[in-house]
């Protein structure tokens, strides 16, 4: 993905996220990842692998589309 893809998900990630009233630590122990790389996902610094995707759309329970 290029950067501007990247930011888009990362947006839409941290929306979902904070919508359900997640926070970063929370969805990081759901998906057995650092805080840390839940924040670089945000903001758009990794290019996250499509599992990873997958856990945190569960962690969310929203369909993976709806990062995209």
């Amino acid at each position: 993905m290029n950067k501007k893809e990247l930011k888009k998900l990362g947006m839409n990630i941290k929306f979902l996220r904070k919508s359900m009233g997640f926070s970063q630590e929370r969805v990081a122990e759901i998906i057995k990842k650092s805080r840390n790389y839940v924040g670089m996902i945000e903001r758009a610094e990794v290019n996250t692998p499509i599992d990873t995707l997958y856990d945190i759309a569960k962690a969310l329970k929203v369909n993976i589309k709806e990062f995209f």
